[in-house]
């Protein structure tokens, strides 16, 4: 394990008083987790190989294999025509979605690792802030997630793919993705410090397939069987797909139900939803840990 660098002296506040020296050191110890994270995925380049490559597998797969197969909202198939749009537009902002929700799953994984090889221990018995571990945890995995969606983008640009909207809104939708990515950091962390070992995290793949597969990201909720698409419709990676199509200006955006036509409100509300509910549950799990 990298060793956390900075050294905390014996008084840990400053001359402003006791609340602001404890926000500092916070600070302080969760850019110190940040830099061990990062630096550990520096020394292991085929696993970091892998999860930037699995995004570009997708889409190839997804937009070449099915592509010409699949609906567009709006009638034609993947070719377009006859009020559809070529299924590469609907297809990407889905999957920039779908990439930054699976993210999760390796922050989990990450987790469980550390706290099986007894690095969560070694955290603990150390002088830093209790919330350093999950805040810097979530702020190393959003470095990579930026990275995961810049390589995402120009493999979608290489295929064809364009936003056809204006800088604002363009930047806003990618600010959409990476603030579900954010929210989704914490349940990671919180899965993660709660399975007993790296493989049960690993098998909670199980569990994040269907929150992807049963949403908006491959096909719109309109052309699902009556019964699953409100379920599809619902589902906040639905929202922040919705949401990023209509920023891009790509087919597919909107729909009939309340929560389609509030899409990008929704892709704000989800997100502040589920961290406002995780990341006190990883930060309370960490502390609960037995020493």
């Amino acid at each position: 394990m990298s060793a956390v660098g900075t050294v905390r002296p014996a008084d840990s506040t400053d001359s402003a008083g006791p609340v602001r020296g404890r926000l500092f050191w916070a600070v302080a110890d969760a850019l110190n987790v940040t830099r061990r994270h990062l630096t550990h995925y520096q020394r292991q380049p085929v696993a970091v190989a892998w999860q930037l490559g699995f995004p570009i597998i997708s889409v190839l797969l997804y937009g070449f294999v099915f592509g010409e197969a699949m609906k567009v909202p709006g009638g034609g198939n993947g070719g377009g025509g006859d009020g559809g749009g070529d299924y590469k537009q609907f297809l990407m902002p889905g999957m920039f979605v779908m990439t930054m929700a699976f993210g999760f799953m390796n922050t989990a994984v990450a987790v469980a690792t550390d706290a099986h090889k007894g690095v969560i221990d070694r955290f603990r018995s150390m002088p830093m802030a209790p919330s350093a571990v999950a805040s810097g945890r979530g702020l190393a995995d959003l470095v990579v997630a930026c990275a995961e969606l810049t390589i995402l983008v120009g493999t979608a640009l290489a295929i064809g793919w364009r936003s056809s909207a204006g800088v604002l809104d363009t930047l806003a939708a990618f600010g959409l993705l990476l603030l579900l990515r954010f929210s989704l950091i914490w349940v990671g962390v919180f899965l993660g410090l709660l399975v007993p070992n790296p493989e049960a995290a690993g098998s909670l793949y199980a569990v994040a397939f269907p929150l992807t597969m049963i949403s908006s990201v491959f096909v719109a909720p309109s052309l699902m069987p009556d019964w699953l698409a409100p379920i599809a419709a619902w589902n906040p990676v639905s929202s922040t797909g919705t949401a990023t199509r209509e920023l891009f200006g790509n087919p597919g955006a909107g729909g009939a139900s309340w929560v389609e036509q509030h899409a990008v409100l929704m892709a704000v509300v989800w997100p502040v939803v589920v961290t406002l509910a995780f990341l006190p549950l990883a930060v309370r799990r960490f502390k609960a840990l037995s020493r």
